[in-house]
């Protein structure tokens, strides 16, 4: 499985505001780690069991982790560095993990480690058509308190397959591979 990961820091970068929602009756955050009870309502985790299984997974209250956004999605676009699979289709998704401590959530060089540690242990699983990639990106937390300012990682996986069945078999043993990587390091 290939495995990296980036920084983007940036004024114009992506970031992420917490609690969020979409207008009218559209998608909206959901405290999953506090209420796991909410995950029937997050419409890609009813529509792929696999993502589901790990939002579950991430939102363990024995677990340092848990999940703010997510998608999925196939598609035949394949970029020239995809090309490398051979395939016709790749099934994707992505979730935002964050740490559910607030002092590692504002901690940049945490999170920076815990990427590299995933990475390395995810270069290390064996070699299927599949890529994770996390990006570590600016978050702010509306709370009680106040505006917290902290990180939080985009994790996206992409299986590749000559077909859609196929395609999300390999993103399925690469979810897999990433949920039990994060258990070695949540353990650790």
């Amino acid at each position: 499985m290939q495995a990296d990961f980036t920084v983007e820091l940036g004024k114009d970068d992506e970031t992420l505001e917490l609690p969020w929602a979409a207008e009218g009756d559209g998608p909206r955050y959901y405290d999953l780690k506090r209420h796991p009870e909410l995950l029937l309502k997050v419409e890609e985790a009813r529509a792929v069991r696999e993502l589901g299984e790990f939002l579950e997974v991430m939102n363990a209250a024995t677990g340092n982790l848990e999940t703010a956004k997510c998608d999925v999605w196939s598609s035949t676009e394949i970029g020239p560095e995809e090309e490398i699979f051979g395939a016709a289709l790749k099934f994707g998704s992505y979730v935002d993990l964050l740490f559910s401590d607030g002092k590692t959530r504002s901690s940049f060089p945490e999170h920076e480690q815990w990427a590299k540690r995933l990475t390395e242990l995810l270069k290390k699983a064996p070699e299927i058509p599949a890529a994770t990639e996390l990006v570590i990106r600016r978050c702010y937390c509306h709370g009680e308190d106040g505006l917290r300012e902290g990180f939080y990682i985009t994790f996206y996986l992409f299986g590749y397959g000559e077909d859609e069945p196929q395609a999300r078999q390999r993103w399925t043993i690469g979810l897999k591979l990433v949920e039990n990587a994060i258990r070695q390091l949540s353990a650790s």
